[in-house]
């Protein structure tokens, strides 16, 4: 199943130039715990550059005692993102997050353009529905069985 289809669309994203005060306001109202940050490029397309989690700002702004209404999110340095295309699979998108120790992915397209996020409790939650739906399996096996042997 490729991770494009699973992953989370609704993203709420945020430019470099984003104070951290503004960033927690967002997660506040849109309770997430992530915002990604994206450059619009012509054609309106958004290509994310980095990600900022909660934790992020309590760190580095908030335990650092800066103020945040002048510290932006482009302030924060930027480490590698690791992103993941939406046509790869759950398993190898898992594989990605482990080798490098995240918990969550932008997902781009071919173009590099924001799809969506990937987060380790969306992989958690569609890994327990197909662990129920195996569930379902032994115990409808084990019924049609009982039925037979009347």
């Amino acid at each position: 199943m490729p991770i494009g289809d699973v992953c989370v669309r609704d993203v709420v994203v945020v430019s470099a130039n984003t104070t951290a005060r503004e960033a927690a306001k967002l997660m506040a109202e849109n309770h997430v715990g992530s915002l990604v940050v994206v450059r619009q490029e012509q054609g309106g397309r958004a290509v994310p550059v980095g990600i900022v989690t909660d934790r992020d700002i309590v760190r580095n702004v908030v335990a650092e005692a800066l103020d945040p209404d002048v510290f932006t999110l482009g302030d924060l340095g930027a480490r590698d993102l690791i992103t993941v295309h939406e046509d790869q699979g759950v398993f190898e998108c898992m594989q990605h997050m482990r080798i490098n120790a995240i918990r969550r992915m932008p997902v781009i397209d071919r173009h590099g353009g924001l799809v969506g996020l990937i987060s380790l409790d969306d992989l958690i939650q569609l890994l327990a529905e197909e662990m129920d739906e195996l569930g379902k399996l032994i115990t409808r096996e084990q019924m049609r069985e009982a039925e037979i042997a009347r």
